[in-house]
């Protein structure tokens, strides 16, 4: 009875047209409540309703017009039904693909038993020339390791008979596990197609390397753990934005009276302490450029603050954050991360721009290298100025710089004594820059730039103005295996040929002229 209900052709009528939903595309199947009278039976039980109100071939056969111990709808024929439909979409895709070229997108992660899955997702262009993305299927993996995701990749393909030498292309994010250069997974499967290239998404790549910073330089990471500790203590409730915001306004007011400001369009905007997300890089730098300009506000704020303390607990949390705010160290590193997140928010807005074509990408990308590196070799007595301004300006003493490092309200992290001026100079300043010159090396390395440089040559973007005969000729060496044109050196057919005219004549002979149209038009010229 279940097959010949698919066969009736129940859930795809030809007569009316409705709505197609992709029942296996996250929805929850089975409701709370199924009783008639229910206004949400669960998105399987809906969806049939729905159908068979509007298509009289569906209503004829579903639901109170058969029996009751055949109306199809059981939890188990759901999921009957749903793995069918699942099959035969698989099908589909697999069909659409044929023995074409094709790049595997791959991600992984924990279900709700806390088994790893890896997730694989096929990319191509299809009989029509236009672009698809779509999700091949699921796997259980037992761990993530490099040779466990490949075994099952490998698997997944040949369930569905993908050669896996047809791969072009693989995509995923950027742990160690899947980049890496010696066992990764992006490594293991270049071994077995050498034109499978890797790329990453650019704004990805960029957030990674801030990442690194943030985890691998232990003053990077005090100075976001403190940032979590100034939120805590004045975002834990609406009066406290609200006093920052009244001082803002206040501040705003004396200053515009005195003169030092102007009213205009987007001028004075009005500044909060929002808490940023973990992954948005750019809100890790609007809150320290809101932090930087609401210094001496948020220093008012928390004087108020504790003197209002309700207990001591809440009394030792804000002299906590104060004295690490206060302290020269919390100035130099914020006001580091600022300049550094500043140069890498232009870049990451122009990497998320949607009409982003790759040769600007790539630009942008060498441009903040640049930058980056003449901050290393040029900016660090300006910058040291800048600091002394900030601390003069908001009464923070300034270190002596010739004296022993210590670090404010932590331990020394070596028992070498290290002096101040060595401390921010070389470890602080040359440090945090060095870690995200190698980082930015790393993710965006040279065979990427130059294979996506490449592609771009091919763009139609302002009638072609990126064409280049010469990328294009490496864009080739880069695919060797795909393009033939260097098979008539291993054709034994052509190893005997004297002359052009030979050659022309061997071409129409092998019916090679019609692969090599170009070439056979340059023959013939010649």
């Amino acid at each position: 009875m279940r097959k010949e209900y698919i066969q009736r052709g129940a859930c795809q009528p030809k007569k009316h047209k409705f709505p197609q939903t992709d029942f296996g595309g996250g929805l929850v199947f089975r409701g709370h409540d199924k009783c008639d009278k229910s206004s949400n039976k669960g998105n399987f039980l809906e969806h049939l309703n729905w159908i068979a109100e509007n298509n009289d071939d569906v209503g004829n056969v579903v639901l109170k017009n058969e029996p009751k111990n055949n109306q199809m709808i059981a939890p188990l024929i759901q999921k009957e039904l749903i793995n069918y439909w699942t099959k035969e979409t698989t099908k589909a895709i697999v069909e659409d693909l044929g023995k074409d070229y094709f790049g595997i997108l791959i991600d992984e992660s924990s279900d709700v038993s806390e088994k790893e899955q890896m997730a694989l997702c096929v990319r191509y262009v299809y009989k029509k020339r236009m672009i698809k993305e779509r999700f091949l299927g699921s796997v259980h993996v037992g761990d993530t390791t490099s040779i466990s995701l490949k075994e099952a990749i490998f698997s997944l393909l040949d369930e569905h008979s993908l050669s896996f030498s047809r791969i072009r292309g693989q995509g995923y994010d950027g742990a160690r596990n899947m980049k890496g250069e010696l066992n990764g997974l992006k490594t293991l499967i270049m071994r077995e197609t050498q034109s499978v290239y890797y790329i990453h998404c650019f704004a990805h790549q960029l957030q990674l390397t801030l990442v690194v910073v943030f985890k691998e330089n232990k003053d990077c990471g005090w100075l976001f753990d403190t940032l979590g500790d100034l939120l805590n203590v004045v975002g834990s409730s609406c009066r406290q934005k609200h006093l920052i915001k009244g001082k803002q306004a206040e501040k705003i007011a004396k200053a515009f009276e005195n003169g030092e400001i102007v009213i205009g369009k987007g001028l004075n905007q009005e500044l909060s302490l929002g808490r940023p997300g973990d992954t948005r890089w750019g809100s890790h730098y609007k809150l320290i450029f809101n932090v930087i300009d609401l210094y001496s506000t948020i220093h008012e704020v928390l004087d108020l603050m504790c003197n209002d303390a309700r207990n001591g607990d809440d009394a030792r949390k804000v002299d906590n954050v104060s004295f690490a705010i206060e302290s020269f160290d919390f100035i130099f590193i914020i006001h580091l991360m600022k300049r550094i997140f500043g140069i890498m928010n232009e870049l990451n807005k122009s990497l998320q721009r949607k009409d982003q074509d790759i040769v600007n990408a790539m630009s942008l990308v060498t441009l903040t290298k640049e930058i980056l590196q003449n901050m290393r070799e040029n900016e660090c007595e300006s910058f040291f100025a800048t600091i002394t301004s900030f601390c003069n300006k908001n009464n923070i003493d300034i270190l002596n710089m010739d004296v022993v490092y210590t670090p404010p309200g932590r331990k020394k992290r070596c028992s070498l004594d290290t002096t101040n001026i060595h401390h921010f100079r070389i470890e602080v300043f040359l440090g945090v820059i060095d870690l995200q010159l190698q980082e930015l090396n790393n993710r965006f390395d040279e065979v990427s730039i130059e294979l996506l440089t490449c592609m771009a040559s091919l763009s139609p973007l302002d009638k072609f103005s990126s064409f280049d005969k010469q990328k294009i000729l490496r864009f080739v060496e880069l695919y060797l295996d795909e393009f033939t044109s260097v098979d008539m050196r291993r054709d034994d057919r052509f190893w005997v040929l004297k002359d052009m005219g030979e050659l022309s004549i061997k071409l129409v002979e092998t019916k090679k002229h019609q692969v090599y149209q170009k070439v056979y038009l340059l023959i013939k010229l010649v």
